[in-house]
């Protein structure tokens, strides 16, 4: 079983256009691929990630203009966190500052510088110092190469107990356990080919009894985890299905990787998301994200779908 990371993670946000600024002008990620909701196609889905949409530096949003606020709760993602070089963040303190963004001060976690931020929606983000990052490839538009994102760092999930989630972590996805702070445990997947182990950390904070989360702008939807190709995902899904007793639902073709879906058994929605075919397959590396994409069955009713999609940028 190879070690895999995650994939992507998916979210909740209010109006794209604002969205669209935050990731791309503050941030400095890629937008990679504007199309739509397969399953409600008068929504945007935007994914922002590197200059290639690599796995593992993959964010997307599901924006709604006027939705409401979620609540981050039990059974969600509480945090999501971007590498970046440990020298660096002195550079983005300031540039939060500037522009107005929420932050925290600089923490210790697990060893880590941490700088924690929220985005206009509230979602908590965070950019975590990492030794060696500079020597990685980063995708900069408007941002200095030397400081640019470098992909995921990981994620943190709010739990009433962190031993179910954790086995299926350790047990499926390949992760292992790296060390305990308080109620936090974090677990990290080994870099495929020897490489930096982008997306690699997960941290689980066990809180018993606590509010559930609720779904809205600024929360997440979903973490998926990557898979090489079709036999792997397969392979996940059966070891779901036998060893820990858990429905996965069919593969689903999301036109740039191949998805099953399961909840696992602290309540978080997750995701196995095959590496192939990558966000290149239905347009130039060069312009992603420039047109609007449509699967092939909405095509058809392009029309329609863009007279109700607001414009950005």
């Amino acid at each position: 079983m190879s070690e895999n990371g995650i994939h992507h993670v998916t979210a909740l946000s209010g109006p794209a256009g604002r969205n669209v600024d935050f990731y791309t002008r503050v941030l400095g990620l890629r937008l990679v691929k504007k199309t739509v909701n397969f399953d409600d196609p008068g929504t945007y889905h935007l994914y922002y990630g590197d200059g290639s949409g690599t796995p593992g530096t993959i964010l997307t949003f599901f924006p709604i203009a006027h939705a409401g606020p979620g609540r981050v709760g039990i059974g969600e993602t509480q945090e999501t966190a971007f590498r970046v070089p440990r020298a660096s963040l002195g550079w983005w303190t300031h540039r939060l500052v500037a522009e107005g963004v929420r932050h925290e001060a600089l923490v210790q976690v697990f060893g880590e510088s941490t700088l924690r931020f929220r985005d206009p929606d509230g979602m908590m983000l965070a950019l975590v110092g990492v030794a060696g990052a500079e020597d990685e490839p980063a995708f900069a538009d408007g941002i200095p190469a030397e400081h640019a994102i470098r992909g995921f760092h990981g994620v943190t999930l709010l739990l009433a107990e962190a031993g179910p989630t954790a086995a299926i972590l350790e047990g499926v996805f390949g992760f292992r356990e790296t060390g305990r702070e308080g109620s936090a445990i974090r677990l990290e997947s080994g870099a495929k080919d020897g490489g930096p182990k982008i997306g690699g950390a997960v941290t689980l904070r066990a809180v018993g009894q606590f509010l559930p989360g609720r779904a809205g702008a600024g929360s997440v939807h979903h973490v998926a985890f990557r898979a090489a190709d079709d036999a792997e995902q397969a392979a996940m899904a059966e070891r779901l299905a036998s060893e820990h007793g858990l429905s996965v639902t069919e593969q689903r073709d999301r036109n740039y990787f191949r998805s099953v879906y399961f909840r696992e058994p602290g309540g978080v929605l997750f995701e196995i998301a095959t590496d192939a075919p990558g966000f290149a397959v239905d347009e130039p590396a060069e312009s992603l994200g420039q047109a609007l994409k449509l699967p092939a069955f909405l095509e058809p009713h392009r029309a329609s779908i863009e007279a109700v999609l607001p414009a950005v940028a």
